[in-house]
């Protein structure tokens, strides 16, 4: 079942928020996609006052919104990419290294069993996509709380997070790589565990770059699939 389905609670905005943000980032809606706020207000059951003020917030983090044309869902060129995960990759760099003197033994035994539970999930055992459902359910995201650094959290979350989930999506679905990324936060979760700063750094400066590699590769091959469309347009 798709996120874009009726809305039946109180806290409306909130809900239609999660609800774009689910849609976009699980591959529902496709970078560049327009959003016609007539049929999302439809498909949830709502009226547009909601919606906007969701898509509102969520203006510069996964859409944008152009005069006469109206909202879409955010495309990034290649070097745009890039960009975004040499960010993360100091950012969480460090986020690893204050978490691994700062988490608390039940931190740790939390972010094992998220671990497990990701491993026994079918698209990741078949190897054919690695898919974090929610902040709560974020790898990264725990251990970026678990730093207990506010202004990294507020960095990550408000320039980076929401963007970069579509492709890691994306990245994951590559062969190989949904299997790699698990066995790569593994590697991070022991050198948490460890206590050692510069060895769960350094794990998570590695894992970022190859997830980088990753979506690098799979934007362009995106690219390459549909530039024959675009010339005979």
């Amino acid at each position: 079942m798709g996120a874009m389905t009726p809305i039946h609670g109180t806290s409306l905005a909130n809900e239609v928020f999660d609800r774009l943000i689910e849609a976009i980032t699980s591959g529902e809606f496709q970078p560049g996609e327009r959003l016609s706020e007539a049929k999302l207000a439809r498909e949830l059951g709502i009226s547009r006052g909601p919606l906007r003020e969701a898509l509102g917030r969520l203006e510069g983090k996964l859409v944008t919104r152009t005069p006469r044309i109206g909202v879409s869902v955010i495309q990034f060129e290649r070097g745009d990419l890039e960009q975004l995960f040499f960010v993360r990759e100091a950012l969480e760099g460090m986020a690893a290294r204050l978490a691994a003197e700062r988490m608390s033994e039940t931190q740790l035994d939390a972010l094992e069993d998220m671990l497990r539970d990701h491993a026994d999930r079918p698209g990741l055992a078949a190897g054919e996509v690695y898919h974090q459902r929610s902040m709560d359910d974020d790898f990264h995201f725990a251990i970026v709380d678990a730093a207990g650094s506010e202004r990294i959290k507020q960095l990550l979350l408000d320039e980076v997070y929401y963007q970069l989930r579509i492709h890691r999506l994306r990245s994951s679905t590559r062969p190989g790589r949904a299997r790699a990324a698990l066995d790569e936060h593994h590697d991070i979760l022991k050198a948490l565990q460890s206590r050692d700063p510069d060895l769960a750094e350094a794990r998570m400066r590695a894992h970022i770059r190859n997830a980088r590699f990753s979506a690098v590769a799979a934007s362009a091959a995106t690219e390459d699939e549909h530039a024959p469309r675009r010339r005979s347009a």
